[in-house]
């Protein structure tokens, strides 16, 4: 008897069944989180559409080797699969998108905070979840049969599909971009929600960031301390808290006359309030803006912040124990200064992992850690927390019971149908941070402490407001107010009120940039040192106006003294004066 021969069967035509079987097996790794995803609305749909389109690249092996497709779609299938249990895992615990957020959280954590991070919200739900992810990997890979194509065919189509997949994409990031660098950076961000390139690409961005990030603290350490500090309340318990908020515009809060009922708790609670009505922020961008806010940097020393102290090692020195509580995200090119500032504190709790930005995320996530920090005994805390705010996509900044705004009743007429749901949204999101910042409050003072509850946020947002209602977002180049008009709101304790009474009826209306918060800061807390200006505390007898200066410092002569503009409440259809441009940096 002869040896029978491999021989390839005949086909008419392409068997488009098993093709999409060969597709469906391979997507499945990545396309069941991306659907989880976008059926609970937890993020956009970039990262299901990227996922879909790299699933693709799979099939060329198969294609080239017919005759060997059930061992290579086992073997492609198995790796894929176990990289496809990290983002699948995390979803299913924290309801969020895997990123290297989660890469820098457990390996900058001991062995026991990576396993409490983890098991954390783990329920006995999530074993038959992942025994039934698993099943059905196996039951799509029993489908997966040869595709026989003539060889010319089969290395046209795998061409095809790796230009489509891979080089397409690839071609696209690397010429739009000036640098090799940010061509990478963009083509990482196609690849990163499909597996196995989230962990591939997030590890690359931990490293990178992380070397970053060590770079910043090491110099951060190199810094002389403050000179002789001194703090008039000795060294008696106190708590002290940092709320920084995200976009939020103050024209857009009740709170401070805007006809909506955007902030109804803050409302409540306006008699135990200062509310600081003419602050500004120097610059519409979080990184750009807090380098200034939480440091002695400012719009003539922009650069300060890499040689001069942050307010976390100030108050360090001041002997508190520092906690940082963030819902922002953690670990991005963008972020690497936030979690630099951050790793100064002695305590941080990172709440948002998410890969993108504009992803469902609610702020009410901090209130938990921030009991827990109220409840450690350290007699002197100081405590930051870093809200997302309003944030955009503003839809996802707050749950459904906060959609209060629906229509168009209370909102300028100059705002069309088209642009309403974006106008409600970010209304509604100011209603939720209402809530948050409020409920920091009521369980601040529930603890019946000693100190005092600062908020502010870091910029504005241009939300369809006037004097442009076609603007939506910020715009360093094209600046209106709302992009720049903050809260600014202190609550005293009644301890600490007593233990030092001050009114600052007469402070409230001063025209001030947030730039210059540490000195503010250290005049509330009691602390005075050799570089403090007591001429750029708001709550200072010697406090002195200056030009509120906005706009990038790097290109001096742009810079615009934001007093000259007349900011008007959203909702009035009154013309608004332009802003001048100043000559000079002098003052």
């Amino acid at each position: 008897m002869g040896i029978a021969k491999n021989v390839a069967p005949t086909r008419k035509g392409i068997d488009w069944a098993g093709l999409g079987w060969m597709f469906l097996f391979f997507w499945y790794f990545s396309g069941v989180t991306q659907l989880l995803i976008q059926l609970t609305g937890t993020a956009g749909f970039s990262g299901f559409r990227q996922a879909f389109i790299l699933s693709g690249v799979w099939l060329i092996p198969l294609l080239l080797l017919p005759a060997y497709t059930r061992r290579l779609a086992a073997v492609l299938g198995g790796l894929l699969w176990l990289c496809s249990l990290s983002s699948f895992g995390y979803f299913l615990i924290y309801g969020q998108e895997f990123s290297q957020s989660v890469i820098f959280i457990l390996f900058e954590s001991n062995v026991a905070e990576g396993s409490e991070y983890l098991a954390q919200y783990f329920a006995w739900w999530m074993l038959p979840a992942f025994f039934a992810y698993g099943l059905g990997a196996w039951l799509l890979w029993r489908q997966v049969r040869p595709v026989y194509l003539p060889r010319p065919v089969a290395v046209f189509a795998s061409l095809l599909l790796l230009a489509c997949t891979i080089g397409y994409p690839a071609v696209r990031q690397f010429s739009k971009n000036d640098t090799f660098q940010a061509g990478l950076e963009g083509f990482e961000q196609r690849l990163e929600p499909a597996t196995p390139w989230q962990l591939v690409v997030g590890y690359r961005q931990y490293r990178q960031q992380l070397d970053s990030m060590q770079a910043l603290l090491a110099g951060n350490a190199k810094i002389p301390p403050l000179r002789n500090l001194k703090d008039a309340h000795g060294e008696q318990p106190a708590t002290l808290v940092l709320v920084i908020g995200e976009s939020t515009n103050r024209q857009r809060m009740s709170l401070y006359g805007y006809p909506r009922q955007t902030t109804p708790e803050l409302d409540q609670l306006r008699d135990q309030l200062q509310v600081f009505d003419n602050v500004v922020t120097p610059r519409p961008y979080t990184i750009e803006a807090l380098q200034q806010v939480l440091t002695f940097a400012d719009q003539e020393h922009p650069d300060a912040y890499l040689t001069t102290p942050s307010l976390l090692n100030v108050m360090k020195q001041a002997g508190y124990k520092t906690y940082w509580i963030t819902n922002q995200q953690t670990m991005t090119k963008r972020n690497t200064m936030l979690a630099t500032f951050s790793q100064q504190a002695d305590e941080q709790f990172y709440l948002n992992n998410n890969r993108a930005q504009n992803a469902r995320q609610y702020d009410g996530d901090v209130l938990d850690p921030f009991a827990k920090v109220l409840a450690d005994d350290a007699p002197r805390k100081f405590i930051v927390v870093h809200l997302l705010g309003t944030h955009m996509s503003y839809q996802y900044r707050y749950p459904q019971e906060f959609e209060r705004f629906t229509d168009h009743q209370g909102a300028p007429a100059s705002v069309t149908d088209d642009q309403l749901p974006t106008y409600n949204s970010y209304d509604n999101a100011v209603l939720y941070n209402d809530f948050v910042v409020s409920s920091l409050i009521k369980r601040f003072a529930a603890t019946d402490p000693n100190g005092f509850l600062l908020y502010l946020s870091d910029h504005g947002e241009a939300v369809f407001d006037a004097p442009r209602p076609q603007v939506l977002g910020r715009n360093e180049g094209a600046p209106t107010s709302p992009m720049y008009t903050i809260p600014f709101i202190v609550w005293n304790s009644p301890k600490w009120q007593a233990a030092q009474p001050r009114s600052f009826d007469a402070q409230l209306g001063r025209p001030y940039s947030s730039s210059n918060l540490i000195h503010t800061w250290a005049d509330l807390a009691g602390l005075s040192f050799d570089e403090l200006d007591p001429s750029k505390s708001l709550v200072s007898a010697a406090f002195k106006a200056r030009p509120l200066l906005i706009g990038n410092p790097q290109q001096p002569k742009s810079l615009i003294d934001f007093s000259l503009i007349k900011p008007k409440p959203a909702g009035s259809e009154i013309a608004q004066q332009a802003p001048r441009q100043r000559s000079t940096l002098s003052l």
